[in-house]
């Protein structure tokens, strides 16, 4: 377990440990060594942006899977690691952009809505003590959005804004806009709103305890091993693929 001292890896050892075919072989913390790492068959990761990646690499290299749950992966870095695991393709490694089955779900509801309206606009938000933005998970929606958007031939989210030098309109991600709020007492929510001519959707989902992400980590570390390579998220582990 890296990251095992945090919030999230203390509820997830707990998990692991709870589990009767599962056995939590070590803890490792910020600036402790990985050695201990090399006697597991998976390791979690859920530790900072800039730690994941030489973790990553180093358990590449002594040819243990890996099951991420840390944030940050954009295109340039699963490229990164799609390059390391070219040595080593008998190692699986899976990203998870979110652990919860209602937000994968919520993600898929998206992606299937994204061909009927015109307008799409994701909306997310966490407590002010996560280090990056936008959420991984709305990364990853705008980007499902948006490839189901080509798929249906769609040209982009119209928008008339030319004057925004507070950048009000937010970050776009693969043509989608994406708005981040960093609120105290917010744990995790996405909302993604769709517009037509005369109606609105509006696919919303919350994440208010740390136990929502638990059932989708542990299937994850069930199947990382037999599935060799990269998986983004954990949609083949759930049947959803």
């Amino acid at each position: 377990m890296l990251g095992a001292a945090g919030r999230m890896g203390t509820v997830i050892c707990a998990a692991v440990e709870a589990a009767s075919d599962l056995d939590l072989v070590a803890r490792v913390g910020s600036g402790d060594p990985l050695d201990p790492v090399a006697h597991a068959d998976v390791a979690i990761d859920v530790t900072r942006p800039d730690a994941v990646l030489p973790n990553l690499r180093w358990c590449i290299d002594h040819r243990v899977h890996v099951v991420v749950g840390t944030s940050g992966f954009d295109d340039e870095r699963l490229d990164q690691v799609r390059g390391w695991l070219g040595d080593a393709d008998h190692v699986g490694v899976l990203v998870a952009p979110n652990f919860s089955v209602g937000a994968v779900l919520a993600m898929r509801f998206a992606a299937q809505a994204a061909r009927f309206f015109e307008s799409v606009e994701v909306v997310e938000a966490h407590h002010p003590d996560k280090v990056d933005a936008p959420s991984g998970t709305a990364r990853r929606t705008a980007q499902l959005i948006a490839a189901a958007r080509a798929d249906a031939g769609l040209g982009p989210v119209p928008d008339a804004t030319q004057d925004d030098p507070a950048g009000a309109r937010g970050a776009v991600v693969d043509g989608v806009p994406v708005h981040a709020m960093r609120v105290r007492g917010v744990s995790a929510a996405q909302q993604v709103l769709f517009g037509g001519v005369g109606e609105t959707l509006s696919i919303r989902h919350d994440s208010n305890d740390r136990a929502a992400y638990l059932p989708g980590v542990l299937a994850a570390v069930r199947a990382v091993a037999g599935r060799p390579g990269l998986t983004v998220g954990i949609d083949p582990v759930l049947g959803l693929d």
